[in-house]
């Protein structure tokens, strides 16, 4: 049995005769009439009962009917939704990122606008470190990681940079070093305790800092490595240390926390964000995501240019 006899058989049920559904369904009426013989014999009783005048449906065609149109109907929702599921329209998305990432508007405002764009797509989201975010990407538990520096690149994930932003101190208010509310040269910092996401987390913003402190002529103090960029700010409002986030990250713990420019720290200290996805067969709603993200970051982009914040978020 096809589906093709079944549509048969409900064009014949819905005219009541051969000749008319044959004309519906653009062929012949005697290889029409065979193939509701051939079904009937299949099926092992009479479908119709026929009269001069047309057919009418028999006790056991009347079920049939209806159980053939709930397959077709079935059938044909089916294929509607795996073409939808194929484009991306709808299905699901598994999103996982780091709570700096998260803290940047850019990456609301993606998610915010994919949501609109893709209503019946269901986003999971959760958070983690780089270092995780990168092993559930690799191993197909997450389709997008959306985080700051990768942790490293192993082979079958794309990377995509969204932006780049400074890394600013962060003091706790009434550090001595606040009182020329200008930019703090590196230097200044060394007799400071630094605060810091552990190097498994962060490793090249880590990284750079450590050199860069290097190169200012002193080997920083570490008194705390966490996991969690806001946990920096947190130790730092409670006068534990100073620490660097990045910029987008002003305005936490605003009462008790300064954010200044860092003067003449090299190598430069930014923070990416970097959007991780699987490089091969990756969901279409993946795709669809990864465009939204990259188009909404060079939007971004271009703003801050246009604003004179270019240095905040080049690509």
């Amino acid at each position: 049995m096809e589906l093709r006899h079944l549509r048969y058989f409900v064009m014949v049920a819905q005219e009541k005769h051969f000749t008319r559904a044959a004309a519906r369904l653009n062929m012949q009426q005697p290889p029409l009439s065979q193939q509701i013989r051939a079904l009937e014999q299949e099926l092992g009783f009479d479908l119709f009962i026929r009269h001069a005048k047309g057919v009418d449906l028999t006790a056991g065609g009347e079920v049939f009917l209806q159980e053939a149109l709930d397959i077709l109907q079935r059938v044909e929702n089916g294929a509607q939704k795996a073409a939808r599921t194929a484009k991306g329209i709808e299905g699901n998305l598994k999103v996982g990122f780091t709570s700096s990432a998260a803290s940047h508007p850019l990456i609301p405002r993606i998610i915010r606008r994919y949501r609109d764009l893709y209503p019946d797509v269901d986003i999971a989201l959760h958070e983690g470190n780089a270092r995780e975010l990168t092993d559930e990407v690799s191993d197909d538990s997450v389709d997008i990681g959306i985080l700051r520096a990768p942790v490293d690149r192993p082979r079958g994930i794309a990377y995509h940079r969204l932006l780049n932003e400074e890394l600013v101190l962060t003091l706790p208010v009434g550090h001595r070093l606040l009182d020329s509310g200008a930019a703090i040269a590196l230097k200044d910092l060394a007799d400071e305790p630094f605060i810091l996401v552990r190097r498994p987390g962060a490793p090249g913003m880590y990284a750079n800092l450590l050199q860069a402190c290097r190169n200012a002529g002193f080997e920083p103090k570490v008194a705390f490595e966490v996991e969690r960029m806001l946990t920096n700010v947190s130790l730092v409002a409670a006068g534990a240390g100073v620490s660097v986030v990045p910029t987008s990250m002003r305005g936490f713990h605003e009462h008790s926390v300064a954010y200044r420019p860092i003067r003449d720290a090299r190598p430069r200290l930014a923070a990416p964000i970097t959007l991780l996805c699987r490089q091969d067969n990756p969901s279409p709603q993946a795709v669809n995501f990864v465009a939204l993200a990259r188009q909404l970051g060079s939007e971004l982009r271009r703003e801050r240019r246009e604003a004179g914040g270019g240095a905040l978020a080049s690509g």
